[in-house]
């Protein structure tokens, strides 16, 4: 018999690679403002809005990844993954963090249907805040 999946218990979790685990753990939550769940080794668990984030150190290929080593991003330029945060005012919000320290490419671009900007963390992950425009 088959059974449910996924299930109400279950949680996902993004996993960060980071250069750097003292600073990112800082950065994520001084900067961004995400709750420290739990650290172990140089890995942090975090919670923001109920999403959790998990940065780890990179490392070699183990028995039950194998051929696949972990590593931080190589050109910050280049992107494969982001995260969007809906807000309800991008302005406010990219103040508040730019205070925090945030890096952002530019300041919030009024599209139209929706306002937005980019920012990133230590090792270039990059994060989108992100006003809908009625």
């Amino acid at each position: 018999m088959a059974g449910e999946f996924p299930t109400p218990d279950m949680a996902l979790t993004h996993i960060l690679v980071v250069s750097d685990p003292q600073a990112s753990t800082a950065w994520y939550g001084d900067v961004l403002g995400a709750e420290l769940y739990r650290s172990y080794g140089t890995s942090a668990v975090f919670t923001f809005n109920g999403v959790w984030l998990l940065l780890v150190e990179g490392g070699e290929p183990t028995a039950d990844k194998p051929g696949l080593a972990m590593s931080a991003p190589a050109e910050p330029g280049a992107v494969n993954h982001s995260f969007t945060i809906r807000v309800e005012d991008c302005q406010e919000a990219y103040e508040i963090l730019n205070g925090r320290g945030a890096e952002f490419l530019t300041p919030p671009y009024d599209w139209g249907a929706e306002i937005r900007c980019f920012f990133r963390d230590p090792d270039g992950h990059l994060f989108e805040i992100s006003q809908r425009v009625d």
